[in-house]
């Protein structure tokens, strides 16, 4: 029996599966320059490879491999925004948190809100004692909301697929 998808609800946001109807927002979410000025990602995007993201997406759920959610805010059915946690460790106790969001709703709050509920998912419900991250040294956005929510960096740890991330991490 599958389990049912964890939607999650903050003061102004709802936190939903990504679906096939989301291909539209999803590839410009993987294509805007500014959304992936400091990720690494094969350009160019197509509809094709966004569906074909969510498809693997849907597997990678299915397989409780990883979890993504869609960010809409509550009186909006667009997608805004996407957030999950992945590259979970063997031992289940250590994961990788990922965001990115459309420049229109950049700060705003939005993403700081998304964290908190998907922090506070990773910790209660998959009983996660460690989230990392990994962000771009010049992605000072970035850097500032994860540092805001206890995230501290990992001076002995690199991303071994891109020598310009920092890695951070926060403890249970």
């Amino acid at each position: 029996m599958a389990i049912p998808f964890p939607f999650l609800n903050t003061k102004r946001l709802y936190l939903r599966e990504v679906v096939a109807s989301d291909a539209v927002q999803i590839h410009f979410l993987r294509s805007d320059k500014t959304v992936n000025r400091y990720i690494k990602r094969p350009q160019p995007q197509t509809l094709e490879i966004a569906t074909a993201h969510i498809q693997k997406l849907t597997a990678a759920i299915n397989a409780n491999q990883a979890i993504a959610w869609g960010i809409m805010l509550q009186d909006s059915p667009t997608l805004i925004g996407t957030i999950g946690l992945r590259n979970f460790s063997a031992d289940r106790k250590t994961a990788e948190v990922g965001y990115d969001l459309d420049p229109i709703f950049h700060r705003q709050g939005i993403m700081s809100e998304a964290l908190k509920a998907v922090l506070d998912f990773g910790f209660t419900h998959y009983g996660l004692q460690t989230i990392m991250a990994f962000t771009d040294y010049r992605n000072s956005p970035s850097k500032k909301l994860l540092k805001q929510h206890g995230f501290i960096p990992s001076c002995n740890l690199t991303d071994p697929d891109n020598q310009d991330n920092e890695v951070y991490h926060l403890n249970r």
